[in-house]
């Protein structure tokens, strides 16, 4: 069972940035894509980016398109969100998550094509 530990959220100004790291803790980690995600008090859970078990694929919520780019280091079974340009509106829980299917020819943005999710991070952007 894949178990995956965020860390590097906490509190940034309006239009500053944070980095968001992933660990999975087993070596099959490379055959799957991750996705964050991410929940705000009051609302449900929401997709924010999403990128393929190579690396050579991204994909990304509108909202936070331009602004966040999601990576890959599966030597370090890690997976990265960088968050640039951060506004009020990205307040939440971020949560990695890792694809129930290796090798998805298709990026998944729904929380049901994941079974496995992190504890979560608290990111707070104060205006």
């Amino acid at each position: 069972q894949v178990q995956l530990v965020e860390s590097g959220g906490g509190l940034v100004q309006t239009g500053g940035s944070l980095r968001l790291s992933c660990a999975a803790s087993e070596h099959s980690f490379r055959n799957f894509a991750m996705g964050w995600f991410r929940q705000a008090p009051g609302k449900e859970r929401e997709f924010v980016a999403a990128i393929n078990w190579s690396g050579g694929r991204t994909y990304y919520a509108d909202s936070v398109k331009g602004r966040f780019s999601i990576s890959r280091d599966n030597a370090l079974h890690t997976v990265y969100l960088q968050m640039s340009s951060l506004k009020p509106e990205d307040t939440a829980v971020y949560s990695c998550a890792a694809d129930s299917l290796p090798y998805r020819s298709t990026l998944a943005t729904g929380t049901a094509d994941y079974n496995y999710w992190g504890q979560g991070t608290q990111v707070t952007v104060s205006s």
